[in-house]
C-alpha cells in the first residue's frame, strides 16, 4: 500500500490526486477505455517510467516511477500474481472521466480506477474490490421507522467533512455516539468492497435509541491537498482532530443528552481514542473495536507476512518484499542525523507514510488507555480477525487491567469488519457482502444504555 493506508481492506485506495476544471470536458470512452487498458498492460509488464508517463503534473509528483513499482509489488504481494484483464467500464465522478478495467490476479479481482482529467491524462489511481459498487441492503436489525437521517458538516471550514447524523424517532434525550475510522481515505460508512460497516452500526444502533454520527475522513476529502503535505501528516491531521469535532457537534444536537455522548473507533480509530479524550474531556465512554494494542508497524509486517503465506508457499519475490518490509519497520525506530533532517527516501518506512507519522505514533502508545481514558471502555474483537489478532485483544487484557469499568468480548467466527465467516480470514472474504454481526450491535447498545453520564470535566 502506498500513500494514506488501510489496514482494514485490501489496498482500498493506493493513491488519489488531481485537480477539477479540465476534467469536465467529455472524452469518448472507447479512446479511455483503450488508454486505460494499455496503463494497466505497463503496469503488468514492469514499465513504470512508460506508466507514469500518462500521469498529470500533480500524479507525476505524488506517484513517480520507483513509488509506483513500489504500490504494485505491493499489490502483488496481497492479491497474488497479475494474471489478465477481464473487461472494462466508465463513469463519471464528480466531473471525472473514468475508467474501471477488471483485472485477475491470482488470489483476488480487483479493478483498476483510472480517473481522467479532459486533456486524457490520468489524475488518480485506485485499485478497488470488483463488487464495490454493489448496491446497499440494510440488515435485518436497521428497523424503518424508527429513525431518522439528516446530513451534516463536521468541522471547521478550513477541513469541513460530509456527515450523517442518525437519531431515533420520537421526544426526549438520547445517548450518541460518534464513529471514528481505522485507517486509509475512508468515507463515512467506511466502505470495504460492498460492504458499509459503520452503516451497518449506525442504523443498528440509531434503531435500538442511540443516535451515531459518522463522517467522511479528511484523507478522503482532501487527498489531493494532505498528499501534498504528507511529509507533515500524523494522527492528528488524519483522525483526531476531526474525531473531537465530531465529539462537539454530536454533544450539541438537539436530542442528544451532551452528558452521554461516546466514541467508537474501529483499528486505528481506537488507537486514536486516548488522545480524542485528552483533547476533548467528559466522554461518556469508549468503545474499542479490532484496535492494535502492539506498534502498527509490527502489525503490519505481522499481516504481510500472514498473507504471504496463505497459499502455503512463499515465492522468492514475496520473501524479497517481505525483508524490504522487515527493513522498513526497523527503520521506523531508527532517529539519526538523516531521518531527523527528514531525510528519509520513499522506501524507508513503512506504508508510503511519512517520518512524522511514525515519530508523533511512537510518542503515544498504548499504554496511554490506561490513564488518559477516563471513563467505561468497551474492547471487541473477531477470533478471524488477521489484521488486529487475539495476541492485541490479550494486550488490551493486560494493559487495562485492574480496571474494573473495562469489559472484554471476543467472537470467535468474526472477521475485522465483525462480519461472520469461516476457517482462516483472507482478503477475499472482504469482496462478498455481509453486515456486521447482530450481536455485536446489541452488545454495543446495551452497553451505552446501561454506561451512567459522564461526571462533568473540571475547568
Amino acid at each position: 500500500m502506498r500513500g494514506f493506508s488501510n489496514l482494514a481492506c485490501l489496498a482500498l485506495l493506493l493513491v488519489a490526486a488531481g485537480r477539477a476544471g479540465a476534467a469536465d470536458r467529455k472524452q469518448p470512452a472507447d479512446d479511455l477505455q483503450g488508454i486505460a487498458g494499455g496503463f494497466v498492460d505497463l503496469l503488468a509488464a514492469g514499465d513504470f517510467a512508460a506508466a507514469v508517463k500518462r500521469f498529470d503534473p500533480a500524479m507525476t509528483a505524488a506517484l513517480p516511477a520507483d513509488k509506483l513499482r513500489d504500490v504494485w509489488k505491493s499489490l502483488n504481494t496481497q492479491a497474488g500474481a497479475f494474471q489478465k484483464q477481464t473487461g472494462t467500464r466508465v463513469a463519471k465522478e464528480s466531473g471525472y472521466q473514468v475508467v474501471f478495467v477488471a483485472c485477475a490476479f491470482e488470489k483476488a479481482v480487483l479493478e483498476a480506477k483510472i480517473v481522467f482529467d479532459g486533456s486524457k491524462r490520468i489524475a488518480g489511481l485506485f485499485f478497488v474490490p470488483l463488487s464495490a459498487r454493489s448496491e446497499y441492503t440494510p440488515p435485518a436489525y436497521a428497523r424503518p421507522g424508527a429513525y431518522g437521517e439528516a446530513d451534516v458538516r463536521v468541522g471547521r471550514s478550513d477541513w469541513s467533512l460530509p456527515g450523517t447524523l442518525s437519531t431515533p424517532a420520537g421526544q426526549g434525550l438520547v445517548p450518541g455516539v460518534v464513529l471514528v475510522h481505522g485507517s486509509g481515505p475512508l468515507d463515512r460508512d467506511e466502505t470495504v468492497g460492498p460492504n458499509r460497516p459503520f452503516r451497518d452500526l449506525a442504523l443498528g444502533l440509531a434503531s435500538r435509541g442511540i443516535a451515531v454520527l459518522r463522517y467522511d475522513k479528511r484523507t478522503k476529502v482532501y487527498a489531493a491537498r494532505l498528499q501534498a503535505e504528507s511529509d507533515r501528516l500524523t494522527l492528528n491531521e488524519e483522525t483526531i482532530a476531526d474525531a473531537v469535532e465530531a465529539v462537539r457537534l454530536l454533544r450539541g444536537s438537539r436530542r442528544v443528552d451532551a452528558s452521554r455522548v461516546f466514541v467508537l473507533g474501529h483499528s486505528l480509530g481506537g488507537v486514536a481514542l486516548p488522545r480524542i479524550a485528552s483533547l476533548e474531556p467528559g466522554i461518556a465512554g469508549f468503545v474499542m473495536l479490532a484496535t492494535p494494542s502492539r506498534p502498527l508497524q509490527e502489525a503490519y509486517l505481522e499481516q504481510m507476512a500472514y498473507l504471504a503465506a496463505l497459499d502455503g508457499v512463499t515465492t522468492p519475490e514475496e520473501r524479497a518484499r517481505l525483508e524490504s518490509i522487515r527493513h522498513q519497520v526497523e527503520r521506523v525506530a531508527t532517529h539519526d542525523a538523516t531521518a531527523a533532517a527528514g531525510a528519509d527516501r520513499p522506501d524507508d518506512l513503512p506504508l508510503g507514510l511519512g517520518r512524522a507519522y511514525w515519530d508523533d505514533l511512537a510518542r503515544h502508545d498504548a499504554g496511554e488507555a490506561a490513564t488518559l481514558l477516563r471513563g467505561p471502555v468497551l474492547v471487541l474483537q473477531g477470533g478471524r480477525d488477521y489484521q488486529v489478532t487475539r495476541a492485541d485483544f490479550e494486550g488490551w487484557r493486560r494493559l487495562l487491567a485492574g480496571r474494573t469499568d473495562v469489559a472484554f468480548r471476543i467472537y470467535p467466527t468474526l472477521n475485522h469488519l465483525f462480519m461472520e465467516g469461516e476457517g482462516m480470514g483472507t482478503p477475499d472474504e472482504y469482496l462478498v457482502a455481509g453486515h456486521v454481526a447482530a450481536e455485536v450491535v446489541e452488545q454495543i447498545a446495551t452497553w451505552v444504555k446501561d454506561r451512567p453520564a459522564a461526571t462533568p470535566a473540571r475547568s
